[in-house]
């Protein structure tokens, strides 16, 4: 099979099996059940004033909230794009697109990735695998892509574990942080880095950020696994290696601690099994800047795309709530409410 349907293939392979497979990892958590917030029984706020305004990538955004990287490059994830962009248009969210590689790879697969039609005014942000970089592409394709996607930002996933359970998986992740600060230092828009559900420490979110990366998402573990995910495609021997790394990764809430108490500045961005408004109250509480929902989104882009903007409209409400219940009366202000860890 020729590597661009190859990837086209796999593409359409990863949102069947995320939709239809129980690929949420075992014996381990988001982190955030292990937090309470300091209850305000006298907010001293009105709850008509809360505001979800923030500003990333120099644009004004309604909410804190990012629709995170899933898919593209197929006609039918094509479709899934377009509705995630409407939706987060309508709401006031910024999107993230899946891995551009195969738009480097076929041409034909642009428009999947072609979303400023439906979203003029939001961030965009394209995604490759950091991965890739060693496999060839450089800068000339990235700028490719950023132009293809007329995006905002570029993102770089990491993804060893999810590489070496795929069949003819890269995994070769030698060099990569020099040509990341290489790539930060020479393209027109922002880099940011990513996990893709196993998290990202404070250690090296500090080198990333030293590296001249713009904004760092942790995608910490307690959601999707993609170990589990690649096990629906692979040899039986890594199916049953999958299994010994169910609870492999850092949870969410621990990778967020973990950063800001090494990095006090640096633009950051939660994800990995969110599944509330209040769990993104939780997120900036703990230092995050943004909150990013990728596979809770999936389903309604799939099947109701009204329910999808209705599940947006929630989380909102839901972040409001709480904002309302600690007295935090903006996201700056939300980020400096007492927060306990319980356990």
């Amino acid at each position: 099979m020729a590597p661009q349907q190859d990837t086209k293939q796999r593409k359409a392979e990863h949102v069947q099996i995320v939709l239809n497979e129980d690929v949420t990892g075992k014996g381990i958590t988001t982190g955030f059940e292990r937090y309470r917030f300091e209850h305000q029984a006298l907010p001293e706020i009105d709850f008509d004033s809360i505001s979800l305004q923030t500003n990333f990538l120099d644009k004004t955004l309604a909410t804190p909230l990012l629709v995170s990287s899933m898919t593209g490059g197929t006609h039918e994830t094509g479709n899934i794009n377009r509705v995630l962009a409407t939706a987060a248009q309508e709401r006031g969210w910024a999107l993230a697109l899946g891995s551009m590689r195969v738009a480097i790879e076929n041409p034909e697969t642009h428009a999947t990735f072609q979303m400023r039609p439906f979203a003029p005014d939001i961030p965009i942000l394209i995604n490759l695998g950091a991965i890739q970089l060693n496999r060839g592409i450089g800068l000339d394709q990235c700028r490719q892509i950023v132009e293809i996607a007329d995006a905002d930002a570029l993102i770089l996933h990491l993804n060893p574990m999810q590489e070496v359970f795929q069949p003819n998986g890269d995994t070769n992740f030698a060099g990569l942080l020099q040509k990341i600060e290489a790539l930060s230092k020479k393209l027109d828009v922002p880099v940011g880095v990513k996990e893709v559900g196993w998290g990202i420490h404070g250690s090296l979110a500090k080198q990333l950020y030293d590296c001249g990366v713009h904004f760092i998402d942790v995608a910490g573990a307690g959601g999707t696994s993609w170990s589990q995910v690649e096990s629906f495609r692979s040899t039986p021997i890594l199916k049953r290696a999958a299994d010994a790394f169910l609870d492999w990764g850092i949870p969410t809430a621990d990778c967020i601690y973990d950063v800001r108490k090494k990095v006090l500045n640096g633009f950051l961005i939660a994800s990995g099994g969110l599944q509330s408004g209040v769990d993104v109250a939780k997120s900036i509480a703990l230092g995050a800047n943004l909150a990013g929902f990728g596979r809770f989104l999936l389903r309604d882009a799939v099947d109701e795309p009204s329910k999808l903007v209705e599940r947006m409209a929630q989380v909102e409400l839901e972040l409001k709530l709480a904002m309302f219940g600690v007295g935090a009366v903006t996201i700056d202000s939300l980020g400096h409410k007492f927060i306990n860890r319980i356990g």
